[in-house]
């Protein structure tokens, strides 16, 4: 789950000079077709093991656990945030009420930048977290560990980063209130 990303970059231009389209121009056809698939395949591995959190959601992926959408809204908040997501949706309703009768935009900006502060510390809590059980995933894997710890990691990955994407879509929430 850690990459070195001097070491990705490095294997990511090797290969894409290997592969790459514009070297193919004389090639056949299918050569040539071949070649646009295989720089495709590449720049998608690139783009997920340069960032953290997709290669966490294809290695969740990859392993069979269920639940490790991104782009799934419509999941109930994870019982680890009930409490945070519904003082944040009263005090969204209420700067909602007071923007609607009014109130100067430097009120109810300061009230949603209040509210955004603990929604940001979780997020941060969320973000070490997550990098410290890529590195327990890592030392599982080295060591070659038992399936019981590795699905143990696996599942305490998958709800990290659930319980992430649903902080990450409370700030944006704050964010497009902030837009308005």
């Amino acid at each position: 789950m850690n990459v070195d990303k001097a070491d990705l970059e490095q294997r990511y231009r090797a290969l894409s000079r290997q592969c790459h389209p514009d070297y193919f121009h004389n090639a056949p056809p299918a050569e040539r077709r071949a070649s646009l698939e295989r720089s495709s395949y590449l720049n998608d591995a690139y783009r997920t093991l340069k960032n953290p959190i997709s290669r966490i959601e294809y290695l969740l992926k990859l392993e069979g656990v269920a639940n490790a959408s991104v782009g799934d809204n419509r999941a109930a908040p994870p019982p680890s945030l009930l409490e945070e997501v519904f003082a944040l949706n009263e005090e969204l309703e209420e700067i909602r009420a007071d923007r609607a009768s009014g109130a100067a935009p430097d009120q109810w900006k300061a009230r949603l930048e209040l509210a955004r502060a603990p929604i940001e510390q979780k997020r941060s809590e969320h973000e070490t977290a997550l990098d410290q059980l890529s590195e327990r995933w890592d030392a599982l894997a080295d060591a070659a560990g038992s399936d019981a710890d590795r699905r143990q990691v696996l599942d305490e990955l998958r709800d990290r980063f659930l319980e992430r994407n649903y902080i990450s879509n409370l700030l944006a929430g704050i964010e497009r209130e902030l837009a308005e």
